[in-house]
């Protein structure tokens, strides 16, 4: 005797094809620097004030600034740069979740009312307004009048047999968490851009301190010297030299003035403001903040892993190798259930009557066979798309590790050069100091006293400039590590975990 084959069975072949993804799977980025990795360290690190240890996400905070503090977190809360980071989650978030919800039936719901006049004897000769229920004859016209009715819905799905649906939701996840990374590589930028307008304003004030003191240094310095002369002690050359040399000095004054307002309107663009808000805040002069004595930096390792640019290159090559799959998947036939359902006649009670329920469903199979190489043609862009990717994260993977090393290099010496130059200010100091005992005890002259006063404030400008460099290079450092961004709250949209389909899809 011959059994029926089983209903469950008979769908089994379907299930089969639902559990297929094509295309290849994605098991993460090519390895690259396997040699800096492995050493575990960066070669220009030589510096002892950098010691192995992982970075602080606030580096800002060790510069000791609070005003400085205070300007990064506005810039970080306020800044349009990261409104637009942002908005770009928003926006690919919300792509993400159209391509979920691509894999579900649609449903539509529809309604209609259709009256038409129809001549005369094609509704029937003996039909009537009351009786035909809705259908009304008018004799003087030879006409009919027909009202119709109709309460019901549509309703399509298309089963993702082969993975294009799982695929496409995998590279949409994919450039989602591209761009939480560009958000924190936009935080990474804008901290550290601020924090480096801040010290060359900073830098650029305590010049035009020391210029001015310069200036008043010169002035009684040409005065003098002028007294000298009306008393046929010094001569004309000399008098013309020191005015020379102040009206040097004083102009070098107007281009000063003209960096502190250019780094002003900066920093308040750079924090959401306009032009000129704070002025009255950071018109005060300040000396340049310094780094902290001890640097703390991670490995290359851990740099790869955690520098935001890179993260959103790796996110991108995933997305681009989804992509393959989404196309592959137009290599077979598609399957599209369609169906029809709803309630009506020509009575409008007839839309509440389920006697009167109209369905109809309806499989449609197509298949592309006959595309004349298209869909070749687009998985072999898919793939070299890929191949792009990946050559473009190994790219970003090198360049961060050479501005890693560049900056701790530029960093060590820096700090060196700083130490030698604030020793050759300390020494200008100790001179004008002995030379004022001098002065005081009628051995030397103020003249003399004033040059080495300017000397002085010349090795002071070295100081500060060379300081400003310092804090720079450690700013320059904290940046080519990826530090200066944060994980995003859990109540972040799409930061949460990962639904199980999706993970299946993305082993």
């Amino acid at each position: 005797m011959r059994h029926a084959p089983s209903p469950a069975l008979a769908w089994l072949p379907l299930a089969l094809l639902g559990a297929c993804t094509v295309g290849p799977d994605y098991h993460g980025p090519p390895a690259t620097a396997a040699d800096a990795v492995q050493r575990g360290s960066f070669v220009r690190a030589a510096d002892p004030s950098l010691r192995p240890g992982p970075g602080v996400a606030r580096w800002w905070e060790g510069l000791g600034d609070a005003t400085l503090t205070a300007l990064v977190d506005d810039a970080l809360a306020h800044s349009p740069t990261i409104d637009a980071a942002q908005a770009r989650i928003r926006e690919a978030g919300a792509r993400l979740r159209t391509q979920r919800a691509d894999r579900l039936p649609s449903v539509s719901p529809t309604a209609a009312y259709v009256h038409a006049r129809l001549p005369g004897g094609l509704l029937g000769s003996g039909s009537s307004g009351g009786e035909s229920g809705g259908a009304e004859s008018s004799s003087s016209s030879g006409s009919n009048a027909l009202d119709f009715y109709n309460l019901g819905g549509t309703a399509s799905w298309e089963p993702d047999f082969f993975g294009a649906r799982r695929r496409s939701v995998e590279s949409a996840r994919a450039t989602v968490e591209e761009r939480f990374a560009d958000l924190a590589d936009a935080q990474v930028s804008l901290s550290a851009q601020v924090a480096q307008t801040y010290v060359a304003l900073r830098e650029v004030q305590e010049r035009s301190r020391l210029n001015a003191e310069s200036s008043r240094l010169q002035q009684r310095q040409l005065e003098l010297t002028r007294q000298r002369y009306d008393a046929g002690a010094a001569s004309q050359l000399q008098v013309e030299r020191l005015q020379n040399q102040l009206a040097s000095t004083d102009a070098q004054r107007i281009p000063l003035a003209a960096e502190v307002s250019q780094y002003l309107d900066q920093l308040a663009v750079l924090t959401g403001r306009s032009p000129g808000s704070l002025d009255q805040t950071l018109t005060p002069i300040v000396p340049v903040p310094l780094p902290p004595t001890e640097v703390p930096i991670s490995d290359p390792a851990a740099l790869i892993a955690h520098r935001p640019d890179i993260r959103s290159a790796e996110r991108a090559l995933a997305a681009s190798n989804a992509q393959i799959g989404v196309n592959t998947a137009k290599l077979f036939p598609s399957l599209n259930f369609l169906g029809i359902f709803g309630l009506g006649g020509t009575n409008i009670g007839d839309v509440v009557d389920p006697s009167k329920l109209t369905a109809l469903a309806t499989p449609m199979l197509s298949w592309s066979f006959l595309d004349f190489g298209r869909t070749r043609a687009a998985i072999d862009q898919s793939d070299a798309q890929r191949d792009l990717a990946a050559a473009q994260y190994r790219q970003r993977v090198l360049e961060a590790l050479q501005d890693a090393e560049t900056s701790l290099s530029r960093f060590g010496n820096t700090r060196l050069q700083y130490a030698q130059l604030l020793r050759a200010e300390q020494s200008a100091v100790r001179a004008a100091t002995l030379n004022g005992q001098r002065v005081a005890a009628g051995t030397s002259n103020v003249i003399d006293q004033l040059d080495i006063e300017r000397q002085r404030l010349s090795a002071a400008l070295a100081v500060v400039q060379a300081k400003a460099q310092l804090t720079d290079s450690y700013i320059a450092v904290q940046k080519s590590l990826g530090l200066g961004w944060s994980e995003p709250p859990a109540s972040a949209p799409l930061s949460g975990a990962q639904p199980a389909e999706d993970r299946a899809a993305t082993r």
